[in-house]
Parts: structure tokens; C-alpha cells; sequence
């Protein structure tokens, strides 16, 4: 045996064997206990893993492994998001061709993924930028057209100037580009939507069942945004037109005195009168030039114009005036709302312009009542209501009801449920993506392309730096195909699919591997999306293992993509994951990691170091998964000694263990057993420091314990562990063996150390039974052969026992 270990040699040599053998390659037919795991796949937009794939993907694969020996058949798949902004972004800056780096990218990640030592299966891994992949993109997008759920429309929508494309709402969150940081603007654009909309209410009750973060599902909760309320008529005066008001606040209407639109509202030309055409022509140009963020701030002073048009309110009778602010945004809810003195927005507005205001509700206990009435203060929330007609004396939530059906009887109105939820648009200006497998006919109409011409592949003919117009544009091939095909005059569509489209159904194309032979056959079966008996044997997907950054975008994109396949009938499952973990941030020195900054951790130096095993044993025992840690450069040292030390230990053979040792044994099996499957590796991992120091005191350890201690490493530091499992003379591998169980009669303590102080300071410690009797405790302390040094010569004046802890001895 080598009295050291070697990392280096020790962890090629397993992953090679693991490959030779295909020791976690998956029959997913035949399987029969089975456990689906999956991690976020990689971007391969950058030319390595970073540290956050480590910690990501590291620990995760801890949590598989002991799934594994707990009996279970775990498929871990592993793949690339290979299509979209980062990957193009990354080319772009570098030169060069995406397809080219994404390829030598995914080589150099293959590689580092293999080297961290996870139990991935390699025979079914995807890369979304490959044909025989965004074929089923495609189809996707044709079962959307076929299912009215995939439209086309000009819309205002979000667009980032420097990445020079549109983006969905979730990735425009807070006004800005998720991608770089821009400001986004807002722009009228032709696009294609997918009506997740149509899901609002599902994605919602669905949330109450899945075993997932709290702080997760109330992200989406509010994304959704769900909002009962009223849809109110405004007929404008001497018009026929009519404008509708979404509000939750229908009980304040009597003091509705004026009316404020979105500058981009369809009516507002119509209704401007020439006297205010030109302010309100200037104040339409100034607001198109500011972001939603600049226009919903709070803080910021509100502004408008009056169009010089009146509205009448369908319950007073009284003439409203109609305005524009730019506070009011053309996409939210109907591009308009009524104004009244309850809503602080709405009166400060209403005071700086001079636009009279009155009051309908004050608080049910009357206080501040003549400040309200009298308009010294903005009262919001609800009350009792008064000059309100045959509302008079009702409270706020008995009102909204009633006011509520005479609007509906008088059909200028109705109940109704709103959602904050927008269709998601997934057409994309940028060359990195799949085409959209849409044809327009001579006069302009959209068709679909037949499946049998899919994959319809993205051509090499164009230049994909961005310039805001779709590069596919510029393809002579493109156009020559679909000329060929459809006849003469027929033209491509020339966007690409936002990325999140491919990663929307993953989770089902690592399963679509199984039983077509080779990869690139995936792409030409016809018919079957997911062999039926697989997909109701494997999802949904029983851990899920990635980032929070993804809550309000591919986690509600693919929940909201799988629930439209459940009703197309092409798969069983309503919900992709069943269990979803995020896992926490790695920071340095307390910092987070950026290039700007300089303190970004490079995995590989450490792992040539250390190796594989200590780089992931080091990052488990920062800190609580979910939480993360903080990175040291001396700390993974500490991870490096353990290793040592276990090994040597494990390699020294005694003939039995004390009862004290093979105690602490089944306390640690205990341990890891309940630490693990709740993601706390790094307390499981102290639980074996502490069970090492034991050991080293004992000088080795017997054959059973060596067995039960190497299956205890087996999911924190799987390359140790098998060479351990090898080194102790067992056949097999490691990852094979059940999880050790623990003995509970053994957990009760019989024995405990106690130190043995002479004169205050401590000279030994000795091992006693629970029960034993003081006299002969501190016998046995006297007897111990370094304090009986200190004692030589010397009389003993006085001897204190603290049960079970001391021995306190004063010459």
C-alpha cells in the first residue's frame, strides 16, 4: 500500500475504468426503481467551468450517488444549452464562428465534467445548437401553431440596443437586459408569442403541490401576478367610443374624477382635440424615449397631458377628463386607469394639474374623517363608503360585489380575474438559434413547415454579428430553399427562437435518447416525441438541482411548456420537477466572484493540486448548500490533510474496534445518513473528521469498519472511495454496494473520555464506563501512565471527579 495518496493517478484510473465498464449508463426501459436527477445544464458560452458549475454540479452529484446506494436507479443525464445570447455573445467577442467555438467549448467542459467524477450518463447527453436536437425545437413550436398557442403580432416590445434583439418580459425584469445590463427600451415589433397566458391559472393552483423553495414559488407567484377585479366601461362623451378600466378597486369609483391613459393607448389620437394636439403629440414623443423603469419610478415626478376629451363614470353620471401619463403603461391591463383621491398616485397628479378630486370612503371606526372628506390627506385603504349612492354605508369589500353586478346587469361591466403574466415572446433578431420553422406565402400568410422537412437547419451563409435586424435575412441559401420548396415568391421566417425554447423540454429529450440507436437518429424519428412507458417510468424529474436567477424564466417556461404536451397527448406529467433545490453563492474573501474584480476561483489549478475529491469535499464543507460559503486558498488544505489521513487510517488493520469506536462508527452512519439526502454534506463531512480522530487514537481500524467507513465516502469523494473499497480487499465497485445501516443499540453511550488534569493542566485521558464509581475513576486517572509520571514522588492533596468529563488532580 502506498503510504501517501495520489490523487492524480487514483482519480484517472477510476474514471477511466467507470467508463470502460459504463457503470452509470441507464437502461431506462428496464429500470425498475427509478430516480431521475438532473442539474441545470451548462451554457457552453465560456471557454471552461467556473467554480459556481462546481458547486452546482458537485454536491448534486453527491446527493445521486447516495440515492444510488439507497437502492435506487438514478439517471443523471448532462447536457448542453448550447443555442442563444451567451453562446453568440461569446463568439462575437472572440471572432469566432459559434458553431465552432461552441464545439471546442462543449470538447473542453466533456473533459472537466468527466474529471469532477460524476455518475453521468454520457450515452444520452444533448447539445440544443445540434440538428438532430432543435429538430424537436421546431416541432415543439409546430405543435404550439397547431394548438393555437403560437400567434403572430405587432406588439411594443422589450429591446436591448446592445444585444440588438427582443427579449421576453422575465429576461427585461426591472427594466434592464439579464444578459448585459442595458436599459431596455420598448419598441413596436412583429413577433411570434406563445400564449402561456392560457396556463396563468394552472401555473398558479399547480404551485401549492410542488416540493420546492417557498422564496421560489412566491417569485412566481407574483410574476403571475393573479388579481380579481372589475373591468369598467367608460363611455367617452359624444363618441361611441368606450374605454375599459381593469381595477381591484371598483368600491372607490364614485370618486372617480378623471381618467388617465398610456401615451401609446390606440384612442388617444382619436380622442385629442386640435387645441392639444401639440402638447400632447410632444408629450407622446418624450415618453417613448424613457424605459418602463424611468416611467414607473415612484420617486419621480409625475407628469401628463390633457387630451381635451371627456369620459362619462358609469356609476355618478359626471364628466371625467381624459389624460395621458406616461406612468401608465400601454401593456399592463387595458393602458388605462380611472383616477380617484384614494390611490396617492392619483391625488398628487390630480393636485398638481388642478383636477378636482372628491372622496367616497373613510375609515370604519371614523377617524380622520373631515381631513379625508375635506382632502388634507390621501386615505387608500378600505372603509365605509358615503356619497355613494344606494352604496352608501356598505364596507369596501361588500361594495366591490355589489358594484360589481350593477355594472354587469347594466352591461357596463363584469367581474373578472386578471393575471400580470404576459405571452411569452420567443422570437429572437439574433443568428444563434433555431430558425422558426414558419413560410410566408406570396401574399404574406404564415404556414408551418411540413415535420417531414425538419430539422430545418440553420444556415452558414450569414453574418451573425447583430445589427437589429434578423441575419437571416441576408441568407441566399435560406431563400433559395424555401423558394424550392414552396414555389416562387415564398419567404422564410427569419428570426430565431428565444433560447429558453430549447431548455423549455429537456428534461424529456434525455429520456427520447433511449432505444433509437445512435445520437444523431433522435433527430430523424418521425413520429414518437418520448417512448410513453419511459416518460411515465421517469418524470417528472425527482431532483432538480440549479440556480434561483431562473425562477420567473426556464422554470416557468418549462412548467408552462409541459403542461401544453400533457394536453397535445404527447406525454403523462403535468409538472417537470418534483423537488427543485437551489444551491447557494461562492464568494471570496466575502466578495462575489467577477472578472472585473479579479477573485474569480479557476477550478482546474486546484484540482491539479489537490484533486477532484478534495476540490468537492472542500466547497460541501464551506458552508450549508443552499446558503454557500466563502472561498479560501488555505482552507481546502484542511480537505487535503483529511484525505490523507483517512487513508492511512483506513489501510491499518486492527483485530477489532473498541466499543467506544465501533459506537462512534454507527453515530456517523447515523449522521450521514440523515445529513445527505438533506443536502447538509458539510456537517456529514465533520461527522467523519470527528469518527477519524477516533480512529487515529484507536491506530487503525477493523475490517467491518473500513467496509461501512468506505461506503460512507462513496457519494462525498467517490474516487477515495473506490481505491479504499479496492485497497481493503473487496471486489466490485463502491458505487455498486448498499448504503452501511446503523445499529441503534450501539448509539447508547456505555463509555465516555475523560480528561485528567494535574494541577490544572491536562496530562492525559482515560476511558471509563458511564456507571463506574468515582473512586475507581480516579484510580484508573492515577494509573494513566503520563499523569503517574507527573504524580512520581508527589502526594495527592486533593482529586476532584466531574462525572464524566474531569479528573482533577492537585499535588
Amino acid at each position: 500500500m502506498q503510504q501517501t495518496y495520489d490523487a492524480s493517478a487514483v482519480e484517472s484510473k477510476w474514471q477511466k475504468r467507470w467508463e470502460e465498464a459504463k457503470v452509470y449508463e441507464v437502461d431506462l426501459k428496464k429500470a425498475k426503481d427509478s430516480y431521475y436527477s438532473m442539474v441545470m445544464f451548462p451554457y457552453p458560452s465560456g471557454d471552461k467551468l467556473h467554480v459556481g458549475h462546481w458547486y452546482n454540479f458537485g454536491p448534486a452529484d453527491s446527493y445521486a450517488r447516495f440515492m444510488r446506494m439507497q437502492g435506487k436507479e438514478v439517471f443523471a443525464p448532462m447536457g448542453f444549452d448550447a443555442f442563444g445570447l451567451p453562446a453568440e455573445n461569446y463568439a462575437i467577442k472572440t471572432g469566432i464562428h459559434p458553431s465552432k467555438s461552441i464545439a471546442e467549448n462543449t470538447r473542453t467542459m466533456i473533459a472537466q465534467l468527466k474529471h469532477i467524477g460524476c455518475m453521468y450518463d454520457w450515452s444520452k447527453t444533448v447539445n440544443t445548437s445540434q440538428p438532430e436536437y432543435y429538430r424537436w425545437t421546431q416541432w415543439l413550436f409546430l405543435q404550439m401553431f397547431k394548438n393555437g398557442l403560437a400567434y403572430r403580432k405587432e406588439a411594443n416590445v422589450n429591446f436591448c440596443s446592445c444585444c440588438q434583439t427582443v427579449l421576453a418580459n422575465e429576461q427585461a425584469q426591472n427594466g434592464l437586459c439579464d444578459r448585459c445590463s442595458t436599459e431596455v427600451i420598448r419598441k413596436p415589433m412583429t413577433q411570434w408569442f406563445w400564449k402561456i397566458t392560457d396556463y396563468a391559472e394552472t401555473l398558479l393552483q399547480n404551485l401549492d403541490d410542488l416540493d420546492w423553495p417557498e422564496k421560489t414559488k412566491l417569485m412566481q407567484r407574483n410574476w403571475i401576478g393573479r388579481s380579481e377585479g372589475v373591468e369598467v366601461e367608460f363611455q367617452v362623451d359624444c363618441s361611441d367610443e368606450v374605454i375599459t378600466v381593469f381595477t381591484t378597486r371598483v368600491d372607490t369609483l364614485y370618486s372617480g374624477t378623471f381618467l388617465v391613459l398610456a401615451p401609446e393607448h390606440s384612442l388617444v389620437d382619436a380622442l385629442t382635440d386640435a387645441q392639444h394636439e401639440a402638447e400632447v403629440r410632444a408629450y407622446k414623443l418624450a415618453a417613448a424615449k424613457k424605459t418602463d423603469i424611468q416611467r414607473t419610478d415612484l420617486a419621480k415626478e409625475k407628469t401628463g397631458a390633457f387630451t381635451g376629451a371627456y369620459a362619462v363614470n358609469p356609476l355618478s353620471g359626471e364628466k371625467m377628463p381624459i389624460w395621458i401619463a406616461d406612468f401608465v403603461l400601454a401593456h399592463y391591463g387595458f393602458g388605462a386607469v380611472f383616477a380617484d383621491a384614494h390611490d396617492e398616485r392619483d391625488f398628487a397628479f390630480a393636485k398638481k394639474y388642478g383636477i378636482p378630486l372628491k372622496t367616497n370612503i373613510c375609515p370604519a371606526d371614523g377617524g380622520d374623517a373631515d381631513a379625508i372628506r375635506n382632502l388634507e390627506v390621501c386615505y387608500t385603504e378600505d372603509g365605509i363608503l358615503y356619497d355613494s349612492g344606494e352604496f352608501d354605508g356598505m364596507s369596501s369589500a361588500d361594495a366591490r360585489k355589489a358594484i360589481a353586478k350593477w355594472l354587469e346587469k347594466r352591461k357596463k361591466g363584469r367581474g373578472v380575474v386578471q393575471y400580470r403574466l404576459r405571452d411569452w415572446s420567443i422570437s429572437r433578431q439574433r443568428y444563434w438559434g433555431a430558425p422558426i420553422p414558419i413560410v410566408y406565402d406570396p401574399e404574406g400568410n404564415p404556414h408551418p413547415i411540413p415535420e417531414e422537412h425538419l430539422p430545418w437547419l440553420l444556415p452558414t451563409d450569414v453574418e451573425f454579428k447583430p445589427t437589429g435586424t434578423a441575419p437571416l435575412a441576408q441568407s441566399k441559401e435560406l431563400k433559395e430553399r424555401t423558394e424550392k420548396l414552396f414555389g416562387k415568391g415564398w419567404k422564410p421566417e427569419v428570426d430565431t427562437m428565444d433560447t429558453f425554447v430549447c431548455s423549455s423540454f429537456y428534461q424529456f429529450m434525455y429520456l427520447s435518447t433511449e432505444g433509437v440507436g445512435t445520437k444523431s437518429e433522435i433527430g430523424n424519428r418521425k413520429s414518437d416525441f418520448i417512448d410513453a412507458k419511459i416518460e411515465k417510468k421517469w418524470m417528472p424529474v425527482d431532483m432538480y438541482i440549479g440556480g434561483a436567477e431562473h425562477a420567473c424564466m426556464h422554470l416557468i417556461y418549462a412548467r408552462f411548456v409541459t403542461m401544453a404536451l400533457k394536453d397535445f397527448g404527447f406525454v403523462n406529467c403535468e409538472e417537470p420537477f418534483k423537488k427543485l433545490v437551489h444551491q447557494g453563492i461562492i464568494t471570496n474573501q466575502g466578495a462575489k466572484m467577477s472578472k472585473s474584480k479579479g477573485n474569480v476561483v479557476s477550478p482546474d489549478a486546484f484540482v491539479e493540486k489537490h484533486g477532484a475529491d478534495v476540490f468537492r469535499m472542500y466547497l460541501m464543507f464551506m458552508g450549508t448548500f443552499t446558503d454557500g460559503g466563502d472561498w479560501s486558498d488555505t482552507g481546502i488544505k484542511g480537505i487535503d490533510r483529511f484525505v490523507q489521513r483517512i487513508w492511512k487510517v483506513l489501510n491499518k488493520r486492527v483485530d477489532q474496534c473498541s466499543p467506544q469506536v465501533r459506537a462512534k462508527v454507527h453515530a456517523t452512519v447515523k449522521k450521514c445518513t440523515e445529513d445527505i439526502p438533506a443536502l447538509r454534506f458539510n456537517t456529514a463531512i465533520a461527522a467523519l473528521m470527528e469518527l477519524l480522530n477516533d480512529l487515529e487514537k484507536q491506530g487503525g481500524i477493523a475490517q467491518e469498519g473500513a467496509e461501512i467507513v468506505a461506503r460512507l465516502l462513496a457519494p462525498l469523494a467517490p474516487h477515495l472511495a473506490e481505491e479504499l473499497w479496492e485497497s481493503i480487499g473487496k471486489k466490485g465497485f463502491v458505487i455498486d454496494q448498499p448504503w452501511p445501516e446503523f445499529d441503534p443499540a450501539l448509539l447508547e453511550t456505555t463509555s465516555v473520555t475523560v480528561a485528567v488534569q494535574v494541577n490544572g493542566k491536562v496530562r492525559g485521558q482515560i476511558e471509563v464506563a458511564v456507571d463506574v464509581a468515582e473512586a475507581e475513576v480516579i484510580t484508573q486517572a492515577q494509573e494513566e501512565p503520563n499523569v503517574a509520571r507527573h504524580l512520581e514522588g508527589k502526594q495527592v492533596r486533593k482529586a476532584i471527579y466531574v462525572k464524566g468529563r474531569l479528573v482533577s488532580l492537585v499535588v
